[in-house]
């Protein structure tokens, strides 16, 4: 567990109680580092305490064994993540051992919570390491627990922890240009309140040494004839006829296309427009099925139409003449749909992903490796082809999907358990090829992996420095697969400039005079603060801007009215529940329970809840402490309030007051209901 030189050089000012971001390429020992730094701190500092926070689930066991590794048994660590079910309060596990390595979620619900047994302060730390601390920014959550630190500070509130942050891309913030770059990094800075961003000044011979796998560009042609999405656009102009909307565009097939239906989406639920709101939400599922087929083949964007059609039909209870024309419009030429899948021409990109594979897969060497995708659908049907293509028979592939652990309305999930199952199976080799979005692209550290593939993908700078760090091996292929002339390919071409733009913003930072910095973060950590405390006083006032029972709660899908803000509660401050006893006659409970790979301390899930006029999905029902209680989810809500309707995108943004659940009185107005009855 020796460091290297250059590890030494960007840990000194650390080792000396500096505030700093160690910035190194991927590969090149950031966390061991890091954890050296945490070794120290423990020998010197009296009744020291360290947190490490990390983003991903994965990373927790991950970061355990480097730093227990250096460590070396000596000091108490524990590993916490949702993902591990019942355990002691956050507050005794803290006291109780040197080193906690848990998600950032874990430590910022204990810093907000009430209860004894979770709540924590800043202060219990005395260092506090972030990992991937480029994330330290506007609403994330790494940025509301640095926000307490720095509240803290400018209060004069001490103690205060070391801060040590690690990350391989800063970024530029969006900026295309130096000035904006270099105020990006300085955000970033004063949000972890640096004293300086360390990297090694033999940098270029790291970059050559570490994490620069070699980069190639597989380019492919578009189809030359494409029925099968000609005939998806033709079913979509057919219903912009319908409609006759000329302020929404007709760029089909695109990801502009999505937000601009998804925009006037929500118009249309606060005009009170039901019908139109179906016609964009059809259209939606169409620009779906031509993205799945611009990814992936035909049959996989046809089989999402069908389900989704087979799920309206199955599910509705009560059916508008809109989804009537709409069901009409694809049952007239949905065999004509799947006659085109079955004969059309290959996805041009699907051909330059199989010969890389073979190409890759084909040599003795054990290769392994990663190809990344931007939905979970796409890794599905990605998957799929891998198992169903005749050209890859032959191969020794091992392929696995790799994908979030969030629930969503229009796409499966993976549970935390089966994704640290299949990370274990691709480290030892039982599996060599991972189809994966943006969950593995951060901190994975497989040191045998030699491909990457970034497959069509449209991201930032960020993402793109992530995800070819994941290729560690020597003589490692960094892959990025698209169509000559697209958006895709444009957007990687500038990341590339971005990325020296990025690491020239930095070296224009570290060359500040100190005194100039020191000003520089001052003055920015104090403009954050006036922001915050405005952006809270305008929340708090947003919460009172009506009485709970003033708002009436309708179904987002047909408007039915089913409660007011006053029949809600909250529980452990963050699930919403409906307590009015009448509010049963609304919804239907499915008999099977929903599936959540989390145990939690005073509930369990029960049947997933529906509309009972129009069969849309509520959410669930939960047992706490022995209650039933309907869970709802704030998109299926709208809110009717004086002032006109609105569809809110967080519980924690609605108008009104929703207060805590009492659990005590529940059961007293429970007993006394009956009694009266």
């Amino acid at each position: 567990m020796e460091l290297r030189p250059y590890q030494w050089e960007v840990i000194e000012p650390a080792l000396k109680g500096k505030n700093i971001i160690i910035w190194l390429p991927t590969g090149a020992g950031k966390t061991r580092a890091a954890a050296y730094v945490v070794k120290r701190h423990l020998e010197r500092v009296h009744q020291a305490k360290v947190v490490v926070l990390v983003n991903r689930v994965h990373l927790v066991t991950q970061h355990y064994e480097e730093f227990s590794q250096m460590l070396e048994g000596r000091w108490a660590i524990k590993t916490l993540s949702g993902a591990m079910g019942p355990r002691t309060g956050f507050s005794y596990l803290a006291r109780n051992h040197d080193l906690l390595i848990c998600t950032a979620e874990l430590l910022h619900m204990a810093l907000t919570s009430t209860d004894e047994e979770e709540h924590v302060e800043l202060s219990d730390f005395s260092l506090l390491v972030v990992d991937e601390c480029h994330h330290t920014h506007k609403d994330t959550v790494y940025n509301h627990i640095l926000s307490r630190y720095l509240e803290h500070k400018l209060q004069n509130v001490k103690p205060l922890p070391q801060v040590l942050g690690l990350t391989a891309s800063p970024g530029t913030g969006g900026a295309s240009k130096l000035d904006g770059a270099i105020n990006h990094v300085l955000q970033l800075c004063a949000n972890l309140d640096t004293w300086k961003i360390m990297s090694s000044q033999e940098g270029h011979l790291l970059q050559q040494k570490y994490g620069q796998p070699s980069k190639q560009y597989n380019l492919c042609q578009r189809r030359s004839k494409d029925p099968f999405g000609d005939l998806l656009k033709n079913l979509m102009d057919k219903v912009h006829d319908h409609l006759n909307m000329p302020e929404l565009s007709r760029d089909f097939g695109t990801q502009k296309y999505e937000q601009q239906v998804m925009e006037q989406s929500q118009k249309a639920v606060q005009d009170n427009l039901p019908e139109l709101r179906v016609y964009l939400l059809h259209l939606r599922r169409y620009n779906d099925a031509l993205l799945i087929h611009d990814t992936v083949r035909s049959v996989d964007a046809l089989s999402t139409l069908w389900d989704f059609y087979d799920r309206e039909c199955s599910t509705k209870a009560r059916v508008l003449e809109a989804e009537r024309w709409l069901l009409r419009l694809f049952d007239g030429h949905k065999k004509d749909l799947a006659h085109l899948a079955a004969q059309g021409p290959e996805n041009p990109k699907l051909e330059e992903l199989e010969q890389i594979l073979q190409e890759q897969f084909g040599k003795p060497s054990n290769p392994r490796g990663i190809i990344f995708t931007r939905t979970r659908q796409s890794a599905h049907h990605l998957l799929l082809w891998l198992q169903q293509q005749p050209g890859l028979q032959t191969m020794d592939i091992r392929a696995q999907i790799l994908i979030g652990a969030g629930h969503s309305n229009q796409s499966v999930h993976m549970t935390q358990c089966v994704q640290q199952e299949v990370i274990q199976n691709f480290r030892n080799g039982t599996l060599n090829l991972l189809v994966a979005t943006s969950v593995a692209e951060e901190g994975l550290d497989i040191p045998h992996c030699n491909i990457v593939v970034r497959y069509g993908l449209l991201t930032n700078v960020i993402s793109m420095v992530q995800a070819r760090g994941r290729a560690r091996a020597d003589e490692s292929v960094y892959s990025f697969v698209a169509t000559e002339g697209s958006r895709e390919l444009r957007r990687e071409q500038t990341n590339e400039v971005l990325e020296a733009l990025m690491e020239q913003a930095v070296a224009t930072v570290q060359k500040m005079d100190q005194a100039e910095y020191q000003t520089k973060i001052r003055d920015l950590q104090q403009a954050a603060l006036v922001k915050r405390v405005a952006q809270a006083a305008q929340r708090t006032s947003q919460k009172q801007q009506f009485q709970a029972e003033q708002v009436r709660l309708l179904c987002i899908n047909c408007s039915v009215a089913v409660g007011h803000g006053n029949d809600l509660r909250k529980v452990e401050g963050a699930h919403h529940v409906n307590v009015n006893p009448n509010f049963s006659i609304y919804y239907t409970t499915s008999q099977v329970p929903v599936l959540i790979d989390r145990v939690f301390k005073d509930w369990t899930p029960g049947g997933a809840i529906s509309c009972r006029n129009c069969g849309e999905a509520w959410g669930m029902q939960i047992s706490y402490k022995s209650v039933k209680l309907p869970v709802l989810r704030i998109r299926s809500m709208l809110l009717e309030t004086p002032q006109g309707r609105i569809q809110a995108k967080k519980w924690s943004r609605v108008p009104f007051l929703v207060p805590d659940f009492d659990y005590v009185q529940y059961c007293a107005d429970s007993l006394n209901d009956l009694s009266l009855n």
